[in-house]
């Protein structure tokens, strides 16, 4: 009964998912050792799962596998060029007088500055003005606003006097 209870638990589903905790996982693999009930229903839901994944599956375009093979190729190519590269110029064996040439590796390197295309520079110049413009109306009618309600408390004392 309780290992039923453990099976329905949802624990196998998450540790075949990848998603259980190191707790989680240690405690599989003890019920996986102690209950063959347990192991048996953990395989049958690895195999669905297995054919859940295949079923679900998608064929890469053809190529894609010369692709990756041509890139990893070429950059096992550049890798061993760099190493013999490396290997001849800093070779303790030559005499000094040959290591005194110096070659330079060359090193792109990326700005740190944000590239804009030119027609959004013009919008983003007229953002901030508007934005500028904006500003200036909020002051000038926070300004107004303040002084139209000490006028019309001047007023009211006005008016408080003369009915007096």
């Amino acid at each position: 009964m309780e290992i039923n209870k453990i099976i329905e638990s949802g624990l196998m589903e998450t540790y075949v998912m990848g998603i259980a905790t190191e707790e989680e996982v240690q405690k599989v693999l003890s019920l996986k050792k102690e209950y063959p009930a347990f192991k048996d229903a953990l395989e049958k839901l690895e195999y669905d799962m297995e054919l859940l994944a295949q079923s679900m599956g998608i064929e890469p375009p053809a190529g894609t596998l010369a692709k990756i093979e041509h890139e990893i190729n070429e950059i096992q190519r550049q890798n061993q060029v760099v190493q013999t590269a490396f290997n001849s110029e800093y070779s303790y064996d030559k005499p000094r007088q040959e290591n005194k040439q110096e070659k330079y590796i060359e090193v792109e390197s990326e700005s740190n500055q944000m590239r804009v295309n030119k027609a959004w520079k013009w919008v983003f110049i007229a953002v901030f003005v508007l934005g500028k413009i904006f500003l200036a109306c909020a002051i000038y009618f926070y300004l107004e606003n303040r002084q139209v309600k000490e006028q019309i408390k001047e007023l009211k004392i006005e008016i408080k006097q003369n009915m007096r």
